[in-house]
């Protein structure tokens, strides 16, 4: 996925002002892409892509709400008019619905017990807000001649992993929020991939590990760097690489 200096690739990342995100921007600013920063606040994202150029990279803020179909639109229009295509999209944003608590470890998210507006709102941005931006970008997509699509996932939604009574997953808590939205996401990314394979667009899931975020208080072990190799590693994959796939850092992953 190389181009002339003059033509460089252009990626969004969305939810991508802290964390995994943000991390990965940088990188594929470092890269040499032209990155934009999708953030559903204005001044974070300025203040996100202003750190970027300072450290000599290209990017750009963009205001994006993935639940708010307006803000979409004018994000999908706005790119069309000032970069013309689209060749990376990681769709990054999304909620735990548990707050600063890792939703495996939440009580509120117990089955039998939750509170169906919260599952809801978890649905709202992972599942349903993947599907708006992506439909979104996809005629931005089609122009470039090698696109690729992330998303990003957790080790949570592998139903073999989570299933497993004696595996990594066990003493955890159930969780019929946050896990089943990531275990649809999978869903979308195969049924993504088999749609838009016929136009060479790679569609690919992974999960960036426990990553040291907000969204579980920074007791993840990575580093949000380390969480977003994965994400680059998949955005920039050749015209050989996988689509409709699982994987983490490590390798593929059960489904």
């Amino acid at each position: 996925m190389e181009r002339e200096h003059n033509d460089r690739i252009v990626a969004l990342v969305t939810g991508a002002n802290k964390g995994i995100g943000r991390a990965a921007a940088e990188r594929l600013a470092v890269l040499g892409m032209t990155v934009l920063i999708g953030a559903r606040d204005g001044r974070r994202g300025e203040e996100a892509a202003a750190a970027v150029r300072a450290a000599g990279g290209d990017a750009h803020a963009i205001a994006l709400d993935v639940t708010d179909r307006d803000s979409v639109l004018a994000a999908a229009k706005r790119i069309e008019a000032e970069f013309g295509r689209l060749d990376v999209l990681i769709n990054n944003a999304g909620i735990t619905g548990s707050g600063q608590t890792s939703p495996m470890d939440a009580t509120d998210q117990i089955p039998s017990t939750v509170d169906l507006d919260m599952v809801r709102a978890v649905f709202e941005t992972n599942v349903f807000g993947v599907i708006a931006v992506t439909n979104a970008m996809l005629p931005l997509l089609r122009r470039s001649p090698a696109a690729r699509v992330v998303n990003v996932s957790s080790h949570a939604a592998s139903l073999t992993l989570t299933g497993d009574p004696d595996g990594p997953f066990a003493a955890l808590l159930p969780s019929a929020a946050y896990s089943p939205s990531k275990s649809a996401l999978s869903a979308l990314t195969i049924q993504y991939a088999n749609e838009l394979r016929k136009d060479r667009i790679l569609v690919n899931a992974v999960a960036p590990g426990f990553v040291d975020t907000d969204s579980n208080n920074h007791t993840g072990h990575l580093t949000p760097a380390e969480g977003a190799a994965g994400l680059v590693r998949l955005a920039t994959l050749g015209p050989d690489g996988p689509t409709g796939g699982f994987f983490s850092e490590d390798g593929p992953l059960p489904w």
